[in-house]
This record gives C-alpha cells, sequence and structure tokens, in this order.
C-alpha cells in the first residue's frame, strides 16, 4: 500500500466501522468504530468520534471518545471535552482544559519506538545496588 503523505481522507459521522482499519496520510474521522485503527500518518477525531479499540498511529489529534490506549510515533494532542479512557504512549503529549482522561502516560521525545528491552536501558541511579553497599559482615 504506497499512498502519498498529503492524502486527505474523511469518514462522516454517518460511517459505523466493526473491523480494523488503516490508512495512510491524513484521515479525519467523525464516525464511531469498534477495532483498531492503525497507521503512519495523522488521524484527526472529529466531536463526534467514538472508537472503541487501540489507535496506533504517527499523530493524532483527539476531539471524540476513546476507549483504548493511543500509540503515537510524533503527537498526541487530546482536545476540549474529549473522553480518553486509556494508556497514551508519544514523544509528545499536549492535553487541554476540560478533557476527561483517565489512564496511564509515557511521553518520551528520544524514544520514539518501545523498548526491546522491557526494563529499559540502566539509569545512573540503578548502577550501584543496594546491596553492593552495605553487605552483612559474618563472623
Amino acid at each position: 500500500m504506497n499512498s502519498s503523505g498529503n492524502s486527505k481522507n474523511v469518514l462522516s459521522n454517518d460511517v459505523e466501522i466493526k473491523g480494523n482499519l488503516r490508512f495512510g496520510g491524513e484521515l479525519l474521522f467523525e464516525g464511531k468504530i469498534e477495532g483498531e485503527i492503525n497507521s503512519e500518518g495523522t488521524l484527526n477525531l472529529g466531536d463526534g468520534a467514538v472508537v472503541n479499540g487501540n489507535i496506533t498511529v504517527g499523530s493524532v489529534i483527539v476531539r471524540g471518545k476513546v476507549n483504548g490506549n493511543i500509540t503515537a510515533k510524533e503527537k498526541v494532542e487530546i482536545k476540549t471535552k474529549a473522553e480518553l479512557f486509556g494508556d497514551v504512549r508519544a514523544s509528545k503529549l499536549s492535553v487541554e482544559e476540560g478533557v476527561t482522561f483517565v489512564g496511564r502516560t509515557e511521553v518520551n521525545p528520544n524514544k520514539v519506538a518501545p523498548s526491546a528491552n522491557p526494563g529499559g536501558p540502566p539509569r545512573p541511579a540503578d548502577a550501584p545496588k543496594p546491596a553492593d553497599f552495605a553487605k552483612p559482615v559474618v563472623r
């Protein structure tokens, strides 16, 4: 699937999807979806949009309701009156006043992709373990 980076797609508020959605470029989504949304592009969720599923995109602007996790390589913008029930993982995060957000966030501009090492790289504070400092003396 080869799409130009500046293609714009629109799914209006009378669209209901059960299943996964993939797109290239930019998508303005006003409808309802029960399933995952995947793209390297930009997802723009309108005021009436309802998403029940995970979103994995380049960047996303949330104005509607999302019940699922959002992962964005670039940026997640959550606009006033949006409702998000799920975790957010992104390089940049913007949350306006008046948002309903229940979940956890991981915002790390230096780490775009999820780490292959679940524990992450060792931090300097983790290098010396407490057991190294105080070993009991046994006689």
